[in-house]
């Protein structure tokens, strides 16, 4: 069964997922980011490539040629990624495919909306049987 973290109180939510997409390259892991929102994506393309320094974090949309070999994919269509490893959802609704995955982290700012959509996720989960985890980033208790 899928583990489900809840990640609250994220400021940005692209620099948050920057920082989460490092950590998995770094520990070996594939990396599949989902949200319907365009915009968001095309910048976290364009951090990703930018957010560190010291960090190359090779990634691009599941819909290019080189998804196959590339650890980290960012997409938007609820179309069956190639990993199967962990899953980042930054879109307001469950991702229809999530129980693919061996680990799912929602991401979600302290924004009213955001949190407001992050429960009724919380309560889908929840109702179908998987055990959750919540995650302040802050360090305060969610």
């Amino acid at each position: 069964m899928t583990r489900i973290d809840f990640h609250f109180n994220a400021s940005d939510k692209v620099a948050y997922t920057c920082r989460l997409a490092r950590k998995a390259h770094a520990a070996g892991s594939r990396l599949v980011i989902f949200g319907r929102d365009q915009g968001l994506l095309t910048e976290l393309d364009r951090q990703l490539w930018s957010f560190s320094t010291q960090d190359f974090l090779p990634h691009c949309f599941a819909s290019d040629p080189l998804a196959a070999e590339t650890p980290i994919l960012l997409t938007r269509e609820n179309e069956v990624p190639l990993h199967h490893e962990v899953l980042v959802n930054l879109d307001t609704d469950c991702c229809e495919f999530f129980s693919r995955f061996e680990r799912l982290i929602e991401v979600v700012t302290s924004a009213d909306e955001d949190r407001q959509a992050a429960r009724q996720r919380w309560k889908f989960y929840k109702e179908r049987g998987y055990a959750l985890t919540s995650f302040d980033i802050t360090g305060a208790r969610a």
